[in-house]
């Protein structure tokens, strides 16, 4: 017998509330109290990682005037995007659990 609309939504429901609870009491013991002066350090991290992958970017352009780069400079250029895109995914996953409520926002 198949699960009707509203057993799917009922499932579904519960779920979502076992995982929030899960997360919460996971990250919130890890993770001190949000604050702008605790957030921005991780913020500037991610902005700087970006100048740093944008501006590899056009040095292989001015280097190489459009020909292909060698192995190194494509190396060296993967490594400041995974860098740049890890730090990203991270402030995204902290945005994500601040919107979800698994960690608490300080008061400065």
């Amino acid at each position: 017998m198949a699960a009707s609309d509203i057993d799917i939504l009922r499932f579904k429901r519960d779920m979502d509330q076992a995982i929030a609870v899960a997360n919460r009491e996971i990250i919130h013991p890890l993770i001190p109290k949000i604050t702008r002066d605790s957030v921005l350090p991780l913020a500037v991290s991610v902005a700087r990682l970006r100048g740093r992958y944008l501006q590899a970017a056009f040095e292989i352009a001015a280097k190489d005037h459009g020909d292909a780069p060698d192995n190194q400079e494509i190396d060296k250029f993967r490594r400041h995007r995974e860098m740049y895109e890890e730090a990203r995914q991270a402030f995204d996953a902290l945005m994500q659990a601040i919107e979800r409520g698994y960690v608490d926002l300080g008061d400065a």
